[in-house]
């Protein structure tokens, strides 16, 4: 009896300690927040008020504020006023504008994609016109981002200037409502297979392939190609009830892990589904993220669908927009998003850096099995359970496409090249020589992981190997160099289809570009070939 009143005696302190540390950490970490802010707050005032020249309070603050989330995660992001309507309109499919995928530069706006039967479309603008003034506003002069200047009121005016091929160019537009869909083509690719392609997950998303899959099994499909090839993502819920229609009601697809207790969820399937039987193949590029990858890794851990093509970029952390004052938000990564087998895809660590600061690569997978027992990995994007070469990427092909040496050479061969339609479409080899000449010609860069330890033991301080072998190493440098130019060759088959995909919109917008994947692309003839063989399919998923 005396031991059991010792141990109370012993425990009770114990237990208060344990609060006490508890509630001193939270204190701890509140008082450090409050000194943090104090201290900031009393710089910024100095800072605007005595600095030499005049400064831009509200300036500064975006920037220390985009500065400080950029040592987080790429999409833990301060969102203005202008951000957020951004936001909306992203997540709505709709807004009014001049219709046209743009890209800001300093002192130009590059027309990416005008959109068919838009106003863009309409005065006549292409692909690669350099957009140089809008209206009486350089773009050279707009501190902000100039596109934004491109929106506006429907039917309101709008005068620009552009630059196409060295000659200077103007054209008036009316701006207008710009419907963004997330199904922007469907079709049957032959008299039993159907093919849907879903570009987003924008409030459309799940209505729109619910009506393509109607229409397609209403024209006799009895097998389906989901393509979500460069599809970035979008919201969660449309990701959760698109994958609904494929699987039954009460159906697990995502678990979300958080520190906050309230961000802890288990997202399920709300509704009845669409068709739990029709054979089904999803396409996935290392361009399909986030949501692409709930639906995809989803339905590959519930052996729902074969995924074909290549590894998807591997995004798995969840964002949500908290709404702050004035109007703006923060749009905060808050928790980590698993599929159905406990695996989380996120591919890269931002917490833990290299030298450089750079994010690391996730390399040490774990294994999970799908609901058939089959072997999948975490970590590193929803991995294909057919891969499809013409889809992989590298180094090589991501620096001629981030540095528009792809793009550039598409809007030269559009004005050298004529065709009556996208069955007349062909892209010779004698077209690629001409790309390799071109892409030589270019200034563009790119590391492999070769040079970099080559330049690492030329550039060393100790020198240890002595001078000789220090010429060795250079040579071997030039030698990786020349490497890479004859790399265009060792990776034709996946440079060109890049090449084909960008210049066939030139012609015939995305449609004829879809039009064009019906008859020629790999990945959409090999998903039909193999669900036309109903053991091979059953087989993969087994």
């Amino acid at each position: 009896m005396k031991k059991t009143i010792l141990n109370k005696k012993v425990l009770i302190p114990i237990v208060a300690v344990v609060f006490l540390a508890m509630g001193s950490s939270f204190k701890s970490d509140f008082f450090e927040i409050a000194k943090q802010i104090e201290i900031f707050t009393t710089l910024f005032k100095e800072l605007n008020m005595n600095y030499v020249d005049e400064t831009n309070p509200a300036e500064l603050m975006d920037s220390a504020i985009k500065n400080m989330l950029d040592e987080l995660d790429p999409y833990t992001r301060f969102l203005n006023e202008q951000d957020v309507e951004a936001y909306k309109i992203n997540n709505a499919g709709e807004y009014s504008g001049i219709g046209a995928l743009v890209r800001s530069y300093e002192s130009k706006i590059v027309v990416v994609e005008p959109y068919k039967g838009y106003p863009a479309d309409k005065a006549g603008l292409k692909a690669g016109d350099e957009i140089i003034k809008i209206g009486d506003i350089k773009v050279s002069d707009f501190d902000d981002n100039a596109s934004e200047l491109l929106k506006g009121a429907n039917n309101t005016g709008i005068n620009i200037t552009f630059v196409r091929q060295g000659e200077t160019k103007t054209a008036t537009l009316k701006r207008e409502g710009v419907e963004v869909d997330a199904v922007p083509f469907y079709n049957m690719i032959d008299d039993k297979t159907g093919y849907i392609v879903l570009s987003k997950f924008n409030r459309k998303a799940s209505s729109q392939t619910k009506s393509a899959l109607r229409d397609l099994k209403g024209k006799g499909a009895k097998r389906l190609v989901l393509d979500l090839r460069g599809n970035p993502g979008g919201l969660l819920s449309e990701a959760i009830n698109i994958t609904n229609l494929f699987v039954p009601k009460g159906e697990l697809i995502v678990t979300t892990k958080s520190k906050v207790k309230k961000f802890n969820q288990e997202y399920k399937t709300k509704n009845q589904p669409e068709d739990l039987d029709i054979p089904l193949v999803v396409l996935v590029n290392g361009r399909s993220a986030s949501a692409s990858e709930i639906v995809s890794g989803g339905l590959q851990d519930l052996d729902r669908a074969v995924i074909m093509g290549a590894r998807s970029f591997g995004k798995g952390l969840v964002q949500r927009p908290l709404k702050l004052t004035y109007g703006t938000q923060l749009k905060v990564t808050i928790s980590r998003y698993y599929t159905p087998s406990g695996r989380c895809i996120q591919s890269l660590d931002y917490w833990n850096r290299d030298t450089e600061g750079n994010a690391v690569k996730n390399t040490n997978f774990k294994e999970f099995t799908t609901r058939n027992g089959r072997k999948v990995q975490d970590g590193g994007g929803v991995m294909p359970d057919i891969e499809i070469t013409s889809l992989k990427s590298n180094t090589l092909i991501d620096a001629l496409q981030q540095n528009s040496v792809v793009f550039d050479f598409a809007t030269d061969y559009y004005y050298d090249h004529s065709f009556d339609s996208v069955d007349t479409f062909a892209f010779s080899d004698s077209d690629f020589e001409a790309f390799k000449r071109y892409a030589q010609t270019q200034d563009f860069s790119f590391q492999t992981k070769t040079e970099e330890l080559l330049e690492d033991a030329i550039n060393s301080d100790e020198h240890l190997l002595g001078s000789a072998v220090q010429e060795k190493y250079k040579d071997l440098l030039l030698a990786v160099n020349k490497g890479k130019i004859l790399a265009l060759d060792t990776y034709k088959k996946e440079i060109q289809k890049n090449l084909e995909d960008e210049i066939i919109k030139r012609y015939f917008y995305r449609e004829g570009l879809y039009q064009y994947y019906l008859k020629h692309d790999e990945a959409i003839l090999a998903a039909a070939a193999l669900m036309n063989d109903k053991t091979k399919y059953n087989d993969v998923l087994k």
